[in-house]
C-alpha cells in the first residue's frame, strides 16, 4: 500500500495515522524511541502492513507482470497501482465526495502532528496536501504522476512509462489481485490494532 492505503489503514487515529504515514522516513529502532507511544504504534504498523503485503499470495501473483523490468521496484510500483483501485473502491469510499473528505481529514490530522515530522517528510507534506495526492490516486492521471514521482525518488529505476502500460493492459487482472488483497489487509490491521 502508499500512502492511501497506510492513511485508510489509520482507521482515524491521528497518533498512528502520523507514524504510520512517516513509517518510510523513519529507520530502525533507535529512531522510534523519540516518538510518542501511539506514533511508534503507526511507525510499527506501517512496517507490518509492509511485510504482510510483500508475503501476501495476490501481491506475489501481481509483481510477476512487474518484476522483468522494474526487479525489485515491483512491489513499490504495485502499492501506487493499489491505491487507485483502493480510491476507487466503494466498499471503503462510497462516493467521490467521501475520498475528497477523507483526503482533507487526513492532511488536517498529519497538520496537528507535523512537529513529530521527519526532515524528509516534512519537506514532502506541504506538496502532498497542496496536490492532494490522496485524492489524486482516484484518475489515473493521478497514477501516473504518482509512478512519474517514485520514478524520481529511486535513483536507480527505470522509466515508467512500461509500467503504466502494463497497469492498462492488466487493470481487470491487478484490480482482482487488489480485492483478494485488500479484505484480508484489512483484518490483519484491525487485529494489529487491537493488541
Amino acid at each position: 500500500m502508499n500512502y492511501l492505503g497506510h492513511a485508510y489503514l489509520s482507521f482515524g487515529n491521528a497518533e498512528v495515522l502520523t507514524g504510520n504515514m512517516m513509517g518510510d522516513y523513519v529507520k530502525g529502532k533507535l529512531a522510534l524511541a523519540k516518538y510518542p507511544e501511539n506514533i511508534q504504534k503507526g511507525l510499527m504498523l506501517h512496517r507490518k502492513i509492509d511485510s504482510f503485503t510483500d508475503a501476501h499470495p495476490s501481491n506475489l501473483r501481481a509483481k510477476v507482470w512487474f518484476r522483468q523490468d522494474y526487479g525489485l521496484y515491483s512491489g513499490a510500483v504495485l502499492d501506487t497501482l493499489y491505491d487507485h483501485f483502493l480510491a476507487n473502491d466503494p466498499a471503503h469510499f462510497a462516493s467521490v465526495k467521501d475520498l475528497s473528505n477523507f483526503a482533507q481529514d487526513t492532511y488536517s490530522k498529519l497538520a496537528a502532528h507535523e512537529h513529530h515530522f521527519p526532515d524528509q517528510f516534512a519537506k514532502m507534506f506541504p506538496y502532498m496536501s497542496e496536490q492532494n495526492w490522496l485524492y489524486g490516486y482516484r484518475t489515473l492521471q493521478g497514477v501516473r504522476q504518482s509512478l512519474g514521482g517514485l520514478s524520481r525518488r529511486a535513483k536507480h529505476m527505470p522509466p515508467i512509462d512500461k509500467a503504466y502500460n502494463i497497469f492498462i493492459t492488466q487493470f481487470y487482472q491487478l484490480n482482482q489481485c487488489y480485492y483478494e488483497f485488500m479484505d484480508d489487509v484489512v483484518k490483519f490491521v484491525k487485529v494489529e490494532l487491537s493488541l
